[in-house]
């Protein structure tokens, strides 16, 4: 198998976004459109790739978490200039594609059976190409009348005849390395522009008599690339479709499919629910039989079989069998939530375990805490772990009764079995048994409140 590498054109401007971000670190879904385009990439089978980059450089290699290389194209002249950036990259071994960082919706399939069809015709140079049926503005792919590849030929030299073509040239490749090196030297800035195109070096290898061809795909979507804010929505869209499709063919119901968000690494478990306005991103691992949303926020958690998710947010935490949560909780990163355990509305959990059959109903805030199996939460717990300058653990054991409003101030330990009386601040440990009591005896005062009027009125 021939060695593959990977040129990703990720340097321009993006002025029609109208934005600082960087065109290519726009989301689509979980993840920027740049990032689908070097996963695609590596999914061909792609071991090295190169980004080139432009257009605030410093930001795009900082915000790209992926083990590629960088070249940067300090002024931007075409496509054909840009790849040059990359010529020492490129090498002379095996084939590389030529790729865009504003097309999302490539995938590695494509891409694999772009680089199949360059091997197995043993071609120079292999077009990616789509039939359109509304193709003005893009470079037409033109054949004799036995369909064999002619050129490649842009939208304004093209002739009235040509014009009628709806094949298109999608703007990524398949090269011989050391072919496309040797055309990269023969590309001039013959036009008005003074750019390098990169469609030029399909001409070079032509005039040479070297074998050039294209590769029509079976779906338009997958090459569509995003100029303005308007072509990311529906990108988005068409990536929102595919993978909830995914989802439902393999055993999730989504309730409606148009207003559910799941990223591309998200997995789900057979015979789950996933209803509206739901957001399941990262590496968020979901079983089966849970019941996730409506409005459920999910970011890389794990969330084990029959539980429910109603109006919450769980971050970066895992979530045993089981297990209810909301509405209306928020379980910030490094939480382990148990089995059979209720997290009630208005919870808010932080860099805590929660054990097995442990209840936390409603209206309580537990951080950096150990809690065990079956402990009881009443109403307006908090745990009191930040003393303005460090942060402590809080451990409750086995069976323990927290009373409604206990203040636990870190580090406290309430062990096996005890209780703490309600409205009580807890700064001493609580032994196993005991109840924990603190709180001022309460005095009537006879008619403070006559007096009080009398002033006032």
């Amino acid at each position: 198998m021939s060695k593959l590498k990977a040129v990703i054109l990720a340097a321009g401007a993006g002025t029609r976004m109208a934005s600082e971000i960087p065109k290519v670190l726009h989301k689509v879904l979980d993840r920027s459109m740049l990032a689908y385009v070097i996963e695609a990439a590596n999914e061909a089978g792609a071991k090295e790739i190169c980004v080139v980059v432009g257009h605030k450089a410093e930001t795009v290699i900082k915000e790209t978490p992926y083990e590629v290389a960088f070249v940067e194209q300090k002024e931007q002249l075409g496509t054909g200039h840009a790849v040059m950036q990359a010529e020492e990259f490129i090498g002379e071994e095996g084939n590389v594609l030529i790729l865009f960082g504003d097309t999302p919706l490539i995938t590695g399939d494509t891409l694999k059976s772009m680089v199949d069809y360059h091997n197995t015709n043993e071609n120079a140079v292999t077009v990616l190409s789509a039939m359109v049926s509304n193709p003005q503005g893009y470079g037409r792919i033109i054949r004799d009348n036995n369909s064999t590849f002619i050129k490649s030929i842009e939208h304004k030299d093209a002739s009235l005849e040509e014009l009628k073509v709806k094949e298109i040239n999608s703007g990524m490749y398949c090269f011989n390395a050391a072919i496309l090196k040797e055309a990269l030297k023969e590309i001039t800035p013959h036009n008005a522009q003074g750019e390098y195109y990169l469609p030029d070096a399909v001409l070079h290898i032509l005039n040479k008599k070297l074998k050039a061809d294209a590769l029509v795909i079976d779906s338009y979507e997958e090459i569509l690339g995003v100029n303005t804010r308007v072509q990311l929505a529906e990108v988005s869209k068409i990536m929102r479709k595919r993978i909830n499709e995914q989802h439902m063919l393999g055993g999730v119901t989504i309730i409606n499919p148009d207003q559910t968000y799941i990223g591309k690494d998200v997995k789900i478990g057979l015979d789950t629910i996933v209803y509206p306005n739901s957001f399941l991103e990262g590496r968020t691992s979901i079983g089966t039989n849970c019941t996730i949303g409506p409005s459920a926020k999910l970011i890389s958690s794990t969330v084990n079989d029959f539980s429910i998710i109603d109006q919450s947010t769980i971050l970066s935490s895992s979530v045993g069998e089981h297990t209810n949560v909301g509405p209306y909780a928020y379980i910030r990163p490094n939480c382990t939530i148990g089995d059979h355990v209720k997290i009630g509305d208005f919870v808010e959990i932080k860099n805590a375990r929660i054990g097995n059959n442990t209840k936390v109903s409603h209206l309580t805030y537990i951080g950096d805490a150990d809690v065990g199996e079956y402990v009881n939460f009443g109403c307006g717990t908090v745990v009191v772990n930040y003393d303005g300058v460090n942060k402590f653990r809080t451990t409750i054991k086995d069976y323990a009764f927290i009373g409604c409003n206990t203040n636990l101030i870190s580090p406290v330990k309430v062990e096996e079995k005890a209780y703490t009386a309600a409205g009580s601040t807890i700064t001493k440990d609580v032994p196993a048994y005991g109840l924990g009591i603190a709180r001022a005896q309460q005095v009537n005062i006879e008619d403070w409140v006559k007096r009080k009027r009398n002033k006032l009125f």
